[in-house]
């Protein structure tokens, strides 16, 4: 059943929010209000980041990141699942810690009822690497378990707009330790066509179905490996809009290289097919500059990095 969706007030201007859609999910997509971060990254604390999702498999191993995107689905990279089905992922929410107590998490893990992967995912090249899951019960929103808004079709994410990176990934690239507590880091978004000059001496093309975001020529700040499936995500007004899933990268937080990630904007048709009367809310954004966006600060060296496979992800 649809809904009429008010227009939401007070944002940014360069924010339109659609009208329409189901169970007006705009009215709680992509609210953190325990978040104040402004700028940095290491440990997040609970409640900065509700939409967070932990994939693990069965036997208890986090695999993958993902983003909660209605209170029935879950968005992640199809790469995850490449060696796994739906009956072998259970999924936890609102988590902090990957061994501690979560106070804040009011049920136990749940279970996939099935795993959507894009037709079109190349395991090659990593174009169209986006999967939907669906959950077998659904979830009860908090204050530490809510969705996020998505990036809506014809978003623009310029260059230098700051966004934020979430997971459980390797500190250092080299490390074979995971971090026990939820990791994020600020990274400004970098031009497609900067990111395919980049990669385009060890021959990976960057598509339209992807974004890009990193400190060229600087490094240290990026996401890593099984950080994979987590959000991005970038404020506008009042609300967090993901705008890229976490795909690949060459070598973590390399100079030469960016983060890549799959584009959310480009798959609001696709996401709608399958998520039914429920889809989740979609908000346009753009910025096309980056004059009136804070600064990263480049004293500061995040230890969060993205697994950069060589193509091959985790």
């Amino acid at each position: 059943m649809w809904f009429f969706c008010r227009e939401h007030i007070g944002l940014d201007s360069r924010v339109a929010v659609q009208s329409c859609c189901s169970l007006c999910q705009l009215d709680v997509c992509g609210r953190a209000p325990l978040n104040n971060r402004i700028v940095g990254g290491g440990d997040a604390t609970a409640g900065d980041w509700p939409w967070q999702v932990s994939i693990h498999t069965v036997n208890d191993n986090h695999i993958c990141g993902g983003t909660l995107i209605t209170k029935d689905w879950v968005l992640s990279a199809a790469h995850c699942f490449l060696e796994y089905g739906y009956s072998y992922i259970k999924m936890y929410f609102g988590r902090l810690s990957q061994s501690d107590k979560n106070p804040n998490v009011t049920s136990g893990p749940i279970r996939a009822k099935q795993i959507i992967n894009h037709s079109d995912f190349d395991n090659v090249t990593y174009d169209n690497d986006i999967a939907l899951i669906q959950l077998s019960s659904s979830v009860t929103f908090s204050d530490y378990i809510r969705p996020v808004c998505l990036a809506a079709a014809g978003s623009v994410f310029g260059g230098g707009t700051e966004s934020w990176v979430t997971g459980w990934g390797l500190l250092q690239p080299e490390s074979t330790q995971f971090p026990d507590t939820l990791q994020e880091v600020m990274i400004p978004i970098v031009s497609n066509s900067a990111c395919a000059n980049a990669y385009k001496g060890i021959n990976i093309s960057i598509t339209s179905n992807m974004i890009c975001a990193g400190l060229l020529n600087q490094g240290g700040k990026d996401a890593c490996k099984r950080d994979s499936g987590g959000p991005m995500v970038s404020k506008n007004g009042s609300l967090w809009i993901q705008s890229g899933v976490v795909s690949f990268g060459e070598k973590c937080a390399e100079p030469k290289y960016l983060g890549v990630f799959t584009s959310v904007s480009q798959y609001q048709n696709w996401i709608k097919s399958y998520t039914g009367s429920n889809p989740p809310g979609f908000v346009q954004f753009n910025s096309t500059s980056s004059s009136n966006l804070r600064s990263i600060p480049s004293w500061y060296i995040a230890i969060f990095v993205i697994y950069s496979l060589s193509l091959s992800f985790f």
